[in-house]
């Protein structure tokens, strides 16, 4: 459909929506906005965003995408609807080792894909491996890379192979200290064998495979496989540059990277490093399972309408691009009994003008997170279908700590100190943020709260760095303002929130930060590679439910990063945290780290956000959840208005 047909047909859809609703006031509730009437049928109508990037769920990062993918593709796990942690989906059940570093999935049997196929181990074998395919190039298998050897066959890596066929081992290289954090999973079977736990009973003797005593091996070398890289890798480590002369670079193969299937219904998962977050992951749209067959037999078309077959609890009907996606009920599902609606049509909208008049109107019955435009607040806010609750999504501005006065932490410290935050969420109907995770998130994490809304203090330090007249007093005017710029993407509030901040600058330290907009790809491509001056806004949507996974951005100098700033300390207090089999250890180590990354203050933290959506009385089983991911086979249709949701539905039970 054309973008003009498009504009066209939801012109010609408000105006029928104005009819109804002028028609049938009676059906309206003043503690609700708009109709409540439910649909006559049993198909929910829900706007998830923008037109999905791709219906595969390996190819797309947004929410609005990972929604439709829920629907049409199973993970071994599921989201909990309520708290967004993993619950049994096609795995009914699953171990760890002791040091969580491998995991055992049980299968469910009888679970089948849409077509009748049945699902076994060997499907997430393949779908794990595609993921992680150069040929893919999947912007999300980087989570992929806990699983051994996943990174380097992901990046086109190489093993190192002498003349005898013997492997270069890390071992041989490593400093003897970080060889002994291995974890058990790198460490032979035998070994850790009565420590273990995770070779399954059930399995017979086949289950301790040749392929489990590889991953258990001494952990091979990994090289770039394009040859700059390599010979750049090389020249950090003469010792490991001379052992290659004369050797042979073995590609990384599909084959290679930890993952097995033992039998139909065991996966094995054999991991890098200590992950006890790792099955918090297995939810996400990644890691669902597709149908190899159909992909061979159809490539790049396999998603077409006519070609698709899925493995969730719906499947696809129809696709009309930047219009909708339909799903039906699929009965091959394996818990299609329990699935209580008959359909979920996705409609690809986002502007939230036009979603909150056709839900006024009584056209769709749930809506995307963020979607009540903040002039509408006051009016929404005391409606009963209004939901809100924090969400596990944070905005943030970058520092660039390798050149520039931001490189001086005490300068990094005053700009922070200088921004009124919670001025910012009264605003921004949010959280104030100080700290690195996202408030009020993760029960029992005891998170460290950075400084404070100071402005004498930011001045002081200022005057520390240099910044100063002839009395030691903070002069704004020594201040080299032509060496520090907020950046930004124009998208959605950035604008608006920079210029809050510019102001707060102004206003608190008498500087005049100039800023800059820049097209959003060309916006990552500067944040990773650290081409802005001073400061980059930023953002954070949780992948899954940890802390970890807010303070993994500063694991490594590159990627998601953005900063520049890394220190070995911190990144040991990461694994240490991951090691520990207590959760309120780990917590506590978590917290740590985030508190030496705070001192450093790598970046400006500014709001937790808050969901922000809206939903029909009649629809039960939708959740303001931290990550507003629904778990469709939920989620039904209540017609008796004495069941309905009369504000958020109970978080607790």
């Amino acid at each position: 459909m054309s973008r003009w047909l498009h504009i066209t047909a939801l012109a010609v859809l408000l105006a029928l929506s104005a009819i109804t609703f002028g028609c049938t006031a009676s059906a309206s509730n003043s503690a609700f906005f708009g109709k409540t009437t439910p649909p006559h049928d049993n198909v929910l109508r829900y706007v998830s965003g923008s037109e999905p990037q791709s219906l595969d769920p390996q190819i797309p990062t947004s929410q609005p995408d990972a929604r439709i993918c829920m629907a049409l593709y199973s993970g071994l796990t599921e989201y909990d609807p309520k708290t967004t942690e993993p619950i049994p989906e096609l795995a009914e059940r699953w171990e760890s080792n002791k040091d969580s570093s491998e995991f055992v999935f049980h299968l469910r049997h009888g679970a089948r894909f849409s077509n009748g196929d049945p699902i076994t181990a060997r499907d997430f074998v393949y779908t794990i491996r595609r993921g992680l395919s150069p040929e893919l190039a999947a912007s999300n298998a980087s989570l992929a890379y806990y699983i051994k050897y996943g990174e380097g066959y992901n990046e086109g890596g190489v093993f190192v192979r002498d003349s005898n066929g013997e492997f270069l081992l890390e071992k041989d290289f490593n400093n003897p200290e970080d060889e002994a954090k291995k974890p058990l999973a790198s460490k032979p079977v035998e070994s850790v064998r009565s420590e273990y736990g995770v070779i399954p009973q059930e399995t017979t003797p086949d289950s301790d495979t040749a392929f489990h005593h590889f991953m258990h091996s001494p952990e091979r070398v990994v090289l770039p496989g394009d040859e700059k890289r390599r010979k750049k890798a090389l020249d950090t480590n003469p010792k490991l540059k001379a052992a290659v002369i004369g050797k042979t670079f073995v590609p990384i193969k599909a084959e290679d990277v930890g993952v097995e299937a033992v039998n139909d219904y065991t996966l094995r998962i054999s991991l890098t490093q200590s992950a006890p977050f790792f099955i918090s992951l297995m939810p996400h749209q990644f890691f669902r399972v597709v149908n190899q067959q159909t992909i061979e037999k159809f490539g790049n078309a396999w998603t077409d309408p006519r070609n698709i077959v899925t493995s969730g609890p719906f499947k696809l009907a129809a696709h009309r691009p930047y219009d909708r996606v339909v799903a039906v009920r699929d009965p091959m599902y394996w818990d299609s009994a329990s699935v209580k609606l008959d359909g979920i049509t996705f409609f690809a909208l986002n502007d939230n003008t036009t979603i909150m008049n056709l839900y006024k109107a009584g056209d769709i019955d749930g809506m995307l997170n963020h979607s009540v435009p903040a002039p509408w607040l006051d009016l929404i806010q005391p409606m009963k279908d209004f939901m809100d609750a924090p969400e596990a999504a944070i905005d943030y501005y970058l520092f660039n700590t390798t050149k520039g006065p931001t490189a001086d932490v005490r300068v990094r410290k005053a700009l922070n100190m200088a921004i009124d935050k919670q001025a910012l969420a009264n605003w921004r109907h949010a959280k104030p943020l100080t700290a690195l995770t996202p408030e009020g998130i993760f029960p029992g994490y005891p998170q460290p709260k950075g400084d404070a809304f100071d402005p004498q203090r930011a001045k002081q330090l200022l005057a520390d760095a240099g910044y100063k007249d002839r009395s030691g007093n903070f002069d704004p005017t020594k201040f080299p303002v032509d060496q520090v710029e907020l950046t930004f993407n124009p998208e959605g509030a950035n604008q608006v929130v920079a210029e809050f901040v510019q102001a707060q600058w102004k206003q608190n330290l008498g500087l005049t930060i100039s800023l800059k907009t820049m097209e959003f790809k060309t916006f990552l491509v500067a944040q990773q590679k650290l081409e802005y001056k001073g400061m980059a806004r930023s953002g954070w949507v949780a992948d899954y439910m940890d802390p970890f996974n807010f303070l993994w951005l500063y694991y490594t100098p590159t990627g998601n990063n953005g900063t520049g700033w890394w220190d070995k300390r911190y990144v040991d207090l990461l694994d240490e945290a991951n090691r520990q089999t207590d959760q309120q250890k780990r917590y506590e180590l978590l917290a740590k780290a985030e508190a030496m990354a705070l001192e450093v203050q790598p970046v400006i933290p500014l709001i937790t956000n808050v969901t922000r959506w809206m939903k029909k009385p009649y629809v039960k089983g939708m959740y303001p959840n931290p990550q507003t991911l629904h778990a469709w086979k939920y989620v039904y249709i209540e017609r008796d208005p004495a069941k309905w949701d009369y504000g958020v539905p109970d978080m607790t039970k």
